[in-house]
Formats: C-alpha cells, structure tokens, sequence
C-alpha cells in the first residue's frame, strides 16, 4: 500500500461539451447548447477493488472512464489518483503516474494496430515509459502475454490473425505489461461471443486477484457486472443512481432503473423479477427533465419527482439510491444471477 485512502477518487466530477452552433442559432445570437456527458458524480476506488459502472449507453460511462485516467479534463470537480490532484500536474509528472493506470478498450479490432505484430504492440508501453534492455522488454512482454493464456509463439503474429477474444487478450497484456495499478475496461466484453465474454470475465477476475489490481469496469451488461465486481454504480443521463456492494444492488435493488435493468437480464428459469418494460425514451443530454431525470419513464413518479430532483442518499451500509421513494421499494430478489458459462479457450 502507498497511502491511506482511495486509490482513485471523484469528486463532484462533470464533463459538459458545446454543440457546434448551426447557421441559424449564430444568426439568431442563441448560445451554444451543452451536453451533459457526466453531471456531478461522486466515486471512490479502493485498491485493488473492482468497481462495476452500468448503464445505457450514452449515459456517459465511457467519459466517466476516460476523466478518471485524466484522458479528458472534467469541466469541474476533482479526480485524484492516490491522493494527487490528475488536473494540477503538468506533462511530466503526468507521464510519471501514467504506467500506473491503463486501459482495455471496447473494440479489440480497432484497438489493435494492424501494421504491427504482437510484440510491438505489447512493448510500445514499455518503450515509452520503461528503461529497459532489448532482453529485458522481451522478457516483460512475454510475461504479460503468459498472463492472458498466450506466449511466446505469438510474438511474432499479426492482430488479423487472431480471433475476437485472442486480441482482446493482447489488449488486456498491453494493459498490464507495466504492472499498472488501475485499469480502466471500458465495455472489454461487449464486442465478443457469449461464451468468450465468460473467459474474458473469468482471466480479468483472476488477474486482479493475482497482481492486486483495482478496476473500474464499464458495461452495459449487468450479469456480466454482477461476477466481477465487488461493488456496482448505476449511471442514468450522467448521474450516479445507486451505488452499493454487488450482493445488495443485485438482490435488493432500490431504484427503477436498476430493477428494469435487472428484469432485463435472460434468464434460464423463472424469472427473478417481473420484466418491466419502460416507457418512452431517455430524454436528451441537451435538455435534461427538471427534477429526476428518469421520471419520464418511471412507474412510481409523482408531482415531487417532477419537481426535486433526489440526490444519493445512503439507505443501508455502503448503499446508496438517487430516488424519492426508495424506501416504498423493499422487496428482495433471491434467485442468483445466471452463470456466466464459458468454452475453453484455445489460444
């Protein structure tokens, strides 16, 4: 451990964009429309926890992701990486905390540069923020790639060459071949087969076990949250809704958004929950509702919802709900989530 306190923390953190002006609104001296992308959000990141981030998409997950490695500026608020404020460091000292926190992005097949073969897309990090020898980068690179279930015998391979969850599995080495101690996986799965979202699931749950890793995985997939995660943050237009432990957002869940997203999930048996089907749909970034923002489609809205809207209160220990009438929602899911069931992998 290098300090007390959260690995990574968040602040009152937002990040708005501009809309380019069309003819009409210069002419009409109407000022630039702003998106909302994230709205106040407040999180904390333990080391070596897995913190689940779920949501629709466009409902700022993936921004949320990149202001907490400082690949965006927030537009205000605070994101601080083991106790240093990310927004006050200048370019080199920058660079200095950057082997510590990486990244797996969604895509494995635009993520991966086509022109150059395994070893040189696992090394380019080492290459920049490394000294090491010609042996000793292979040797780390090599390493990395044992640690996904490949080797040395894919050295020399081309991205083309690889299936959907093989290049995932050289993303995930390219991430950790500088031993980081946070990784963002922005939606790591979401691009793959079932059955090879299990593997990938099951390699990143051992690796964070193994080398003592934090994540903040990003999905929008709430099964696949629920078997890797220790806690869970539920995202709707830019604001956290409820937050807690996986076991009790999971099987008490206490906002609507949450209960349809978990009625959403297949199941193999009877249903868990009834399925609840939304009205309507999300309202726009741009021109967010007043009060709740998710009272357009709510089944318990009322007058209060349209008016106020509720900020995230703590219920029970470590859990956390954005909604008026939380507590009139009480009633417990039991049966587990599906498993996640995977293929072996043959690499």
């Amino acid at each position: 451990m290098i300090a007390d306190g959260p690995l990574v923390e968040l602040r009152n953190v937002s990040r708005h964009f501009e809309v380019r002006r069309t003819l009409a609104d210069v002419l009409a001296s109407r000022p630039a429309a702003r998106v909302r992308a994230v709205d106040g959000v407040d999180l904390a990141i333990a080391r070596g926890e897995c913190l689940g981030l779920i949501g629709e998409s466009g409902c700022g997950k993936s921004t949320l992701g990149r202001l907490a490695l400082r690949l965006r500026l927030p537009s205000g608020g605070t994101v601080r990486f083991d106790g240093v404020d990310l927004a006050s460091l200048h370019a080199r000292a920058l660079a200095a905390l950057r082997p510590r926190m990486q990244i797996v992005f969604q895509d494995p097949y635009a993520s991966l540069n086509p022109r150059r073969n395994v070893e040189q897309i696992v090394g380019l990090p080492l290459q920049l923020h490394a000294r090491l020898t010609a042996g000793e980068r292979r040797a780390r690179i090599i390493t990395a790639l044992e640690w996904v279930g490949l080797g040395v015998a894919h050295l020399r391979r081309y991205p083309h060459e690889f299936s959907g969850g093989q290049r995932q599995r050289i993303g995930i080495a390219r991430a950790l071949v500088l031993h980081p101690d946070f990784v963002v996986c922005d939606e790591p799965v979401s691009a793959l087969d079932v059955s090879v979202q299990a593997q990938i699931v099951e390699l990143l749950g051992r690796l964070r076990r193994e080398l003592g890793l934090a994540y903040l995985f990003i999905s929008h997939d709430l099964a696949v949250v629920a078997h890797v995660s220790d806690r869970i943050a539920v995202m709707y237009l830019g604001r956290i809704v409820e937050l807690g432990p996986t076991r009790a957002v999971v099987a008490a869940p206490r906002h609507p958004y949450t209960r349809a997203l978990l009625s959403a999930v297949p199941q193999v048996h009877a249903a868990r929950l009834a399925r609840i089907r939304l009205t309507g749909e999300p309202p726009s970034p741009l021109s967010p509702p007043a009060g709740c923002a998710f009272h357009p489609r709510c089944p318990y809205a009322e007058d209060l919802c349209r008016a106020t809207r509720p900020e995230l209160a703590e219920l029970a220990s470590g859990h956390a709900v954005a909604c008026h009438f939380a507590d009139t929602i009480t009633d417990p899911i039991t049966d587990p989530l599906p498993p996640l069931e995977a293929v072996p992998c043959n690499p």
